[in-house]
């Protein structure tokens, strides 16, 4: 067995280097689409860090503000399970006044040391980043992801909304949407009460996240929505909103749709650049191909022309019944607190 170890040097003090380790909103700046962590010896943890792979275990033993140990593994493979490995990470005071961050991750195969050496090289920078200008950036990793599903398209989508979530202000909150008599925060609402009914049909219905950001309430909501629909067979029915048996591909495929719009209508009501892969938007508008003529007139309006200079992601918004809203300069859009 092989062992990786890498350090870091962060411009933060250790309890803020410890944050950005180990809380679920931190996580999703630098590592994660979603997480959920339990931080407490023999607690669980699970975080989607890419469209479709998850890495999953229980967190073995934790010093706050000084170390973790989690066993450390991926949903799906026998090679390196849930809890197949052990990844150490300690954090200590640094002669510059930051920290220094070593990750050590142990009982790998060679073969697997050397994957998850290009893992962990690729996350660690993104940490660094994020540590010393507060933006790590789109994870280039989630941009666009092979072998899409609607499961692993909705999960890409949501890497692209949370910034947007992220980036609004209480100045947005009223703003209007594409979505006729929605303002911004409406939006936002109506999203997160949308995942709620498909996690419902997917047969496993949950609270309402209702405190939190934006951002952390669509990102709940969308993390538990999904799973919901991973653990449906795709070729059997589910109970639709009527109560009648509708085809489960139909439903799912309705899931990264409303991300991907809804993501676009609080973009537009906020001024804000939406950016999500032409493969992510392709597969998308597949799906949209069926899902939206049968529901016309009901959850989408009838299709308005498209601007020439439209981008794929204009032209799928489009289709689904929206107009873009007038572009606003930067100085139109009144900053404020995170909403």
């Amino acid at each position: 067995m092989t062992t990786y170890t890498r350090s870091v040097e962060l411009p933060v003090d250790p309890d803020q280097a410890f944050a950005l380790l180990t809380e679920p909103d931190r996580l999703r700046r630098w590592q994660a689409v979603t997480a959920t962590i339990e931080l407490r010896a023999g607690g669980s943890y699970r975080w989607t860090v890419t469209p479709g792979h998850i890495a999953a275990g229980t967190v073995r033993e934790v010093e706050p503000g000084r170390r973790i140990v989690l066993g450390w593994g991926w949903e799906g493979s026998d090679d390196v399970p849930p809890d197949g490995s052990t990844v150490t990470v300690t954090v200590e005071p640094s002669a510059e006044g930051g920290s220094r961050v070593t990750l050590e991750h142990a009982g790998l195969s060679d073969v697997e040391a050397e994957r998850h050496a290009q893992g962990w090289a690729h996350y660690l920078e993104r940490l660094q980043r994020q540590a010393a200008t507060g933006d790590a950036g789109p994870d280039e990793w989630a941009w666009a992801p092979e072998d899409l599903t609607p499961t692993v398209a909705a999960e890409a989508a949501l890497a692209a909304v949370q910034p947007v979530l992220r980036g609004l202000t209480d100045a947005d909150r009223t703003k209007p949407s594409p979505c006729t008599d929605f303002t911004c925060h409406d939006v936002v609402d109506h999203l997160i009460d949308s995942l709620g009914q498909l996690a419902a049909m997917a047969g496993d219905p949950g609270e309402r996240p209702d405190s939190g950001s934006a951002e952390d309430r669509v990102s709940s909501a969308a993390a538990h929505a999904i799973d919901a629909w991973r653990r449906v067979d795709p070729e059997g029915t589910v109970p639709g909103p009527d109560g009648r048996q509708l085809p489960a591909s139909f439903l799912a495929a309705v899931l990264p749709l409303e991300i991907v719009l809804h993501g676009w209508d609080v973009a537009q009501a906020s001024g804000q650049d939406l950016r999500l892969s032409d493969e992510v938007v392709g597969y998308t508008r597949g799906l949209a191909e069926t899902v939206v003529p049968a529901a016309r007139g009901r959850s989408f309006g009838d299709e308005v022309e498209p601007s020439p200079d439209a981008t794929p992601l204009g032209r799928l918004a489009a289709f689904a019944g929206r107009a873009s809203l007038p572009v606003r300069t930067p100085s139109e859009r009144t900053r404020g607190n995170t909403s």
